[in-house]
């Protein structure tokens, strides 16, 4: 893969990984985001491919379909089986649509002015890309403390979990298979222990949100 196509589709991967992120902030609807989160998976995984096609590397290639199989299929699939069939909207977020959409744009300024020290010390292509993960990570942080729904809390580790990979990607041009299949793993247990969590709740009381709940221990 030579310079250009391979800067080109590294660009794009990254950039949709960032751009399902931002979705993620904006939507309300869950079914919706949890197709959002596979898209994520999915593009995460593209961008392992493409770097690891570009450096000829069979482990990285091997990394990408364990990220496609974990983060773009199985762990959604699960966020879905989480839902109980009754999959329904975030009504009452913590921060309103246009101040999470403003809030999403201060967190993307900042991740790039603080990360602009690694992306030059890398000094490739992947290095410059490395702030877009960052961001990323940053918005998943804000999704775990903006929304109420415990699906949402999910779908926000997930995110942070992706940021992080994509960083440790870009700098350091992939990183060995069995660490990032242990990690998949255990964010994969942290999601089944969640959603376990999460359908007891439901059986017990009927809905999840955060307030409600609150109320119940008040």
């Amino acid at each position: 893969m030579s310079g250009s196509p391979f800067t080109s589709t590294l660009t794009l991967a990254v950039g949709a990984v960032l751009v399902c992120a931002v979705t993620v902030v904006w939507l309300s609807s869950v079914r919706s985001v949890i197709r959002v989160v596979a898209f994520q998976g999915v593009a995460l995984g593209l961008v392992v491919l493409v770097v690891g096609v570009h450096l000829g590397d069979p482990g990285l290639i091997a990394t990408a379909a364990v990220v496609l199989a974990v983060k773009g299929i199985a762990m959604p699939f699960l966020l879905e089986r989480s839902g109980g069939g009754a999959l329904t909207r975030e009504t009452r977020p913590l921060v309103n649509v246009p101040a999470s959409l403003v809030a999403s744009a201060v967190l993307i300024v900042v991740a790039f002015v603080a990360s602009r020290g690694v992306a030059h010390f890398v000094g490739s292509t992947e290095g410059g890309l490395v702030p877009v993960g960052v961001a990323t990570a940053l918005l998943g942080f804000f999704v775990l403390v903006a929304k109420r729904r415990p699906i949402f809390q999910m779908v926000g580790l997930l995110m942070i979990d992706n940021g992080i990979a994509m960083v440790a990607f870009l700098c350091t041009a992939g990183v060995p298979f069995l660490i990032e299949m242990g990690v998949s793993l255990d964010v994969l247990l942290g999601v089944v222990v969640l959603m376990v969590l999460a359908q007891r709740l439901r059986s017990e009381f009927g809905d999840l949100d955060l307030d409600e709940l609150q109320e119940l221990h008040d």
